[in-house]
């Protein structure tokens, strides 16, 4: 399955990540897969995701779901924020998140992330690259979350942590609204 075309389990669609600057996103996108050596079938056969998906989104011409961008980033191993920039709202199809910080250190970059995930709603996302972990701390409503396989529960002043290098998903439980705080690890290669 394309990762652009990824559904949740609920009614909506995939919605395109919001307020990133298609165009820059797509520059950086498209240095990053050069200074790779990569080429633009390869990357976008590696990420599951169309060609003309990753050309329009090079090209500025296409708005990606938050999904196809971790697609893509993963397969270049790089955090999200290389081809984001900083300070945006990301919205995937159940997931909105507002980055608030990065931290860089000699081996990992560290992206901070202030979550709200709609009552009822679920969305998998793609694997990251290899060693990539979530931990996510929920300060209201209840969470499952990690592997898609063996998700984890967690209610209000509770935090779960999981490898994020395989599909993983995110579901609201109940009738209320999840918030939470999701700090992203990557390691660097």
């Amino acid at each position: 399955m394309l990762h652009d075309s990824l559904m949740d389990s609920g009614t909506q669609s995939p919605r395109p990540a919001q307020d990133i600057g298609t165009p820059d996103v797509g520059q950086r996108i498209r240095r990053l897969r050069e200074e790779r050596g990569i080429s633009l079938s390869e990357l976008a056969r590696r990420a599951g995701v169309g060609k003309a998906t990753l050309s329009g989104l090079e090209n500025g011409t296409r708005n990606p779901t938050l999904e196809t961008l971790w697609a893509v980033t993963a397969q270049l191993g790089v955090p999200l924020t290389l081809a984001l920039g900083t300070g945006p709202t990301i919205q995937g199809t159940a997931v909105e998140g507002v980055l608030l910080q990065v931290f860089e250190d000699e081996s990992v970059t560290y992206e901070l992330y202030r979550l709200t995930i709609p009552a009822g709603s679920t969305q998998v996302s793609p694997a990251h690259h290899e060693g990539v972990t979530e931990h996510i701390t929920v300060f209201a409503g209840v969470l499952s979350a990690g592997p898609q396989d063996a998700p984890l529960r967690a209610g209000a002043g509770e935090h779960l942590t999981w490898r994020s290098d395989v599909p993983h998903i995110y579901s609201a439980i109940g009738a209320q609204d999840v918030h939470a705080s999701l700090l992203i690890r990557y390691p660097h290669h």
